[in-house]
């Protein structure tokens, strides 16, 4: 299990290297080095430290889903039946394996999941619901709300270098 960011003492060559990432994924470290005014392998030694400590937990890439043709972005509210570990872990389970569930999250109040899906169109959709999330056992009730434009997409996450935002 990672530190809390708290546990890893951040400094602001830290927090300025991962806004520079967040805003550029494939910012070299030589690029890195030289906007921060740092040698390489000293940047290089900095990005494995936030690796290690679980800070950065990856590179991505960023996909269009409308230009790759998934017309389609949904919220879906699930509510479980039964609250026993074993219910909820097989719900679980089961959500990991579907690749049109982009996000899980388990929430408060009249449902217990929310879940971010990419579909097509609304076969797909009608298919997804009926056919794969459904059938899961211990579901109680599932409530499906259909994106008409997003609004606001971001990946990057805030970066306050003290407790109180400043």
């Amino acid at each position: 299990m990672s530190e809390s960011p708290k546990d890893q003492m951040l400094d602001e060559i830290d927090y300025r290297i991962l806004e520079l990432l967040q805003a550029n994924g494939r910012t070299s470290n030589a690029d890195l080095a030289r906007q921060l005014k740092l040698s390489p392998p000293a940047i290089h030694a900095r990005l494995r430290r936030l690796e290690n400590q679980g800070v950065i937990r990856g590179y991505v890439a960023l996909l269009d889903r409308e230009q790759l043709g998934y017309d389609m972005l949904c919220f879906i509210n699930v509510a479980i039946q039964v609250h026993q570990p074993q219910a909820v872990e097989q719900f679980r389970l089961a959500v990991r394996q579907m690749p049109e569930v982009l996000e899980c999250h388990h929430v408060t109040g009249e449902y217990d999941y929310l879940l971010k899906v990419a579909v097509r169109n609304r076969k797909e959709l009608e298919r997804f619901v009926l056919d794969q999330l459904t059938p899961i056992p211990g579901i109680a009730k599932i409530y499906t709300s259909l994106v008409l434009r997003e609004i606001k997409v971001s990946t990057a996450i805030p970066i306050n270098r003290s407790p109180d935002g400043t």
